[in-house]
This record gives C-alpha cells, structure tokens and sequence, in this order.
C-alpha cells in the first residue's frame, strides 16, 4: 500500500510531460513581436485604423441591408479588445528583449570602460617612471639655455677685451 502512495506523490510531485510539442524557434517569435509592436507604435498604423473605423460606421449606419454590427458597434469592440489582447503582450515581449539586449550593452560598456582605466592607469604609472627617468637626464631647453648663457658670457668677454686695455683692442693673428 505505502508502495502505491509513494508511486502517486513521486507522480504528483513531477510534471507530466505535454503531449503537444510544439517547437518553434523562440528569437523568430520576438523579432516577429519586434516589428509587430514598432508597427503599433506608427503613425500610418493610427491612420490605418482610423479609416478602418470610419468605413466600419459609414458603412454601419448607412446600409440599407447587411448591417452587419448595428449602433452600439459590439463586434467593432470585440475586435478592439482582441486587439489590445494580443498588442499587449507582444509589447511587453519586445520590451523584455530590448531589456535584454541593453543589460548585454550596458555590461559590455562596463567591462570596456574597466579596461580603459586599467590602460590609463598603467600609462600613467609608465609615464611617471619616465619622467623619473628623465629628470636625470638634460632636456632640449635646458641645453638651450645653458648655451645661451655660454654665448652671453663670451660676448660679454669679447666687449670687456676689446674695450679696457690700451685701446689697441687685439692683435691680428699670423
């Protein structure tokens, strides 16, 4: 008996499996709802509809024979409310999948933006070592500077030599 209630709850607690399989490639139903909902959110799918309901009630109100939906209009409703039974949903999906799509962006741009910072650290931390290197080493200016204060000493001799003295100024070499 016991054997018989295990087998029940070990049954119970386990889906059965559906007998319908139905396969189908799930990225083709969410661009198919994509372009579904983009297309609701248009300007020419209000004008389409718009001329939808004023034929539908033209042709309603003035038709001799075959008012098919009279006044209040119920199945212009019923298509309504079905419409709005399946936009909604396909809606929500394509929002879901464009969820989707920015977290992968926004993780990518992270992981990217990670990266850049860990290069600019290390450049700076090379471009710091450099400088290091280079504080020992004389630079294009100072060298620059060092000669121009070379050239202004000796035009400052050449004058004192050519100025004091007994006026002959130098002799002219042989």
């Amino acid at each position: 008996m016991s054997d018989r209630l295990t087998q029940g709850r070990s049954r119970l607690e386990t889906p059965q499996s559906s007998r319908f399989r139905w396969n189908f490639d799930v990225e083709a139903v969410g661009r198919v709802s994509e372009r579904v909902a983009r297309f609701l959110g248009t300007g020419r799918y209000l004008a389409i509809q718009t001329i939808f309901v004023v034929v539908w009630i033209a042709l309603n109100m003035t038709a001799l024979v075959g008012r098919w939906d009279p006044y209040p209009f119920i199945l212009l409703n019923l298509a309504f409310s079905t419409q709005a039974a399946y936009a909604a949903p396909l809606i929500l999906l394509a929002q879901n999948r464009q969820e989707n799509r920015d977290r992968v962006s926004l993780e990518e741009d992270r992981a990217r933006a990670e990266q850049t910072k860990a290069d600019t650290e290390f450049l700076a931390r090379e471009l710091a070592a450099l400088r290091l290197a280079v504080g020992e080493v004389a630079t294009r200016d100072y060298l620059r500077r060092e000669l121009d204060d070379l050239r202004s000493l000796l035009v400052d001799e050449d004058e004192d030599e050519s100025g004091s003295g007994s006026g002959k100024g130098r002799a002219p070499r042989r």
